[in-house]
């Protein structure tokens, strides 16, 4: 069932999906439908499942993701071993592939390859008279994980004098044995969320430097916390800074 990895590497593939008799693929779901966010730590995981049919039922099948093109890919990952198809009812089969074991450095060895994925997914019939093998079955967004601080200074503050809130915004680096690397040119929001409450409130949008650090100033008014809030990239993740308390005095 890994016939469609081999063909990746093997050479010219046939163009555009496989389809032999009834059987079908369809629902593929990666990561539960979430980003696959990966740091620089080793032993990182995730699952991705679709559904399969035949009237015959479903033998077996299989899936993987890949970065590029289907005949030539920039980079491939397959699940640690073959996916499982159970079944949900005589001709309906829900296949599930576990990915793991993953460490950036070794598995992809480039940032460059964070960003937009794709699945190929296939599957056999229980009666061996039909195929289905979808080479973009889903689209899944592979990203760099990303950390993200903040501190507010002087604390405590005299009310109405100037707070000055720095951080710095990293993620990690795929290309060297661990380590974040500072990202830059990248809009963070400050928020403050005020003592007692539960919502931040946007401030204003400050942009990270050539190293990925972040400072600006505003005027103290009230006790609460300061935070910075990056929305994500094509290739990196969302992340929030933990919300520094500031005295307001």
């Amino acid at each position: 069932m890994r016939r469609t990895v081999t063909r990746a590497f093997a050479g010219p593939a046939p163009q555009g999906d496989e389809t032999v008799g009834a059987t079908r693929v369809s629902g593929a779901v990666v990561n539960g439908g979430k980003a696959v966010e990966l740091s620089d730590q080793p032993l990182q995981e995730f699952t991705a499942k679709f559904t399969a049919t035949d009237p015959s039922g479903i033998a077996g099948g299989d899936m993987y993701l890949y970065k590029g093109s289907y005949d030539a890919p920039d980079a491939v990952l397959h699940g640690t071993w073959s996916a499982v198809c159970t079944k949900a009812d005589a001709t309906t089969s829900t296949c599930e592939a576990q990915f793991a074991y993953i460490e950036p450095r070794w598995t992809l060895g480039r940032n460059s390859l964070a960003g937009t994925w794709k699945v190929a997914a296939w599957a056999g019939s229980a009666d061996g008279r039909g195929h289905a093998d979808l080479h973009a079955a889903k689209t899944v967004s592979v990203l760099r994980d990303a950390k993200l601080t903040a501190n507010a200074a002087p604390e405590p503050v005299a009310k109405g004098k100037t707070l000055t809130v720095t951080g710095k915004l990293t993620r990690a680096n795929w290309e060297a044995a661990g380590g974040y690397l500072g990202y830059s040119a990248q809009p963070a929001k400050l928020q403050f969320r005020k003592k007692g409450t539960s919502t931040y409130t946007t401030v204003k949008t400050v942009t990270t430097d050539g190293s990925g650090n972040l400072k600006t100033t505003v005027k103290a008014s009230t006790d609460g916390y300061w935070r910075y809030s990056f929305a994500a990239s094509s290739t990196t993740a969302s992340v929030n800074a933990t919300g520094d308390y500031v005295d307001v005095r």
